[in-house]
């Protein structure tokens, strides 16, 4: 790893990564709260990097057009202070590439995500790289794909059909099994076959936004009634 200095007033920071083309690393990723359960289940929070939307570059002298943003970037046995000060992933600085990079397609990205970002990954040294679409290929032409660094070059990882509406591959420096189940994207302990990102937790957002809109609907009846009343009095 570096030894050079990460901290300070004086540590170069990356310039602030691009606004999303589309909502779609959110809609499959943030909202469902999959990066803070990510990081729980690995553990090692000092020397582990889970996060989205940052800047991986080669180096700090490295030009903005060399740079990537992944949808979502994790790092093992890395230092996060130098992550912290430099608003990004910066290789020689961590002496690795990252272990794992997920991109979310879209109508925009999905097919360069799958031919120009692939290529771009294996020479960045990116361990595994993986693709999620939701319509079932139609943005990069595969529901699930992974590719594994051999030697320099991406070798595709094996993607299985579970049934009709799931697809499942093994993603080895994780420890996970990724699966496209019915547009939705799942992470799985292959030990014990249990869904590592708590539904439970997703369900409880879910109840608490329908019951904010219940609340919020119920009020805007009220309004409505006191406003009757007022023209009829």
């Amino acid at each position: 790893m570096s030894t050079k200095p990460t901290s300070g007033k004086n540590a170069v920071r990356l310039p602030e990564p691009p606004q999303p083309e589309d909502i779609n690393s959110y809609k499959f990723f943030h909202s469902l709260g999959n990066g803070p359960h990510l990081a729980n289940h690995f553990g090692n929070p000092e020397t582990t990097i889970v996060f989205s939307g940052v800047h991986l570059s080669p180096s700090l002298t490295s030009r903005q057009a060399d740079m990537l943003v992944p949808d979502l970037l994790v790092a093992f046995d890395v230092d996060h202070a130098a992550f912290d000060n430099h608003n990004g992933y910066v290789i020689d600085q961590q002496g690795k590439a990252p272990d794992f990079v997920l991109e979310i397609a879209s109508h925009t990205t999905g097919r360069r995500d799958a031919t120009t970002t692939r290529e771009r990954y294996a020479a960045l040294g990116v361990l595994e790289y993986w693709r999620f679409d939701d319509t079932g290929g139609e943005y990069n032409g595969a529901a699930l794909a992974g590719d594994r660094l051999v030697s320099g070059v991406y070798e595709p990882i094996s993607i299985d059909r579970v049934d009709d509406e799931t697809w499942e591959g093994r993603s080895d420096v994780l420890n996970l099994d990724l699966r496209w189940e019915q547009g939705q994207l799942g992470w799985y302990d292959p030990g014990t076959g249990r869904h590592v990102v708590r539904l439970s937790d997703e369900r409880a957002r879910a109840d608490n936004a329908e019951v904010r809109a219940d609340d919020a609907e119920a009020r805007v009846r009220q309004l409505e009634e006191e406003v009757r009343r007022l023209r009829n009095s």
